[in-house]
């Protein structure tokens, strides 16, 4: 179940991150869990939970247009958790505006599974460049006309 993240699911969010974190640059878990709390209160955090146990989560940013960040429980990968996180981000962004997201350059083992979910997305990288010293690679998704 895809639902808006609630100061209930930070523990649980927490141990997602912690279980993941060896596929963010510079992951700091003081200032992720700070981060969550503002973007919880902005209605910019999404979850998927099973048993109350969250093993999807997404931030995204409507004013920056960015998906800031994704995960998911490596034991529920392969079940559409990612897609169906995105496709509600993307529900509730502007149509008329592109989303970046940024991820390992294609050279970097770690960034091979989030490549290969945002290329299939519909994403297509558009610049290379560096976060927390790491080779990072942007990628874009059109923004999608409105239609009448």
């Amino acid at each position: 179940m895809i639902l808006k993240a609630a100061y209930e699911n930070i523990d649980s969010w927490m141990c997602l991150v912690r279980k993941v974190a060896s596929s963010f640059p510079g992951m700091d878990f003081e200032e992720h869990e700070k981060t969550l709390r503002a973007f919880i209160d902005r209605g910019e955090a999404l979850v998927c939970l099973k048993d109350d146990r969250v093993v999807g989560a997404l931030l995204f940013s409507k004013e920056e247009s960015v998906l800031a960040f994704l995960a998911v429980d490596p034991d529920e990968r392969r079940k559409h958790i990612a897609r169906d996180l995105v496709s509600m981000m993307i529900s509730m962004m502007d149509k008329k505006r592109d989303i970046s997201v940024t991820t390992y350059r294609e050279d970097v083992p770690e960034g091979c599974p989030a490549r290969a979910f945002y290329l299939s997305a519909g994403f297509v990288p558009v610049r290379l460049t560096e976060e927390f010293g790491e080779p990072l690679e942007e990628f874009v998704l059109k923004g999608r006309p409105q239609r009448s």
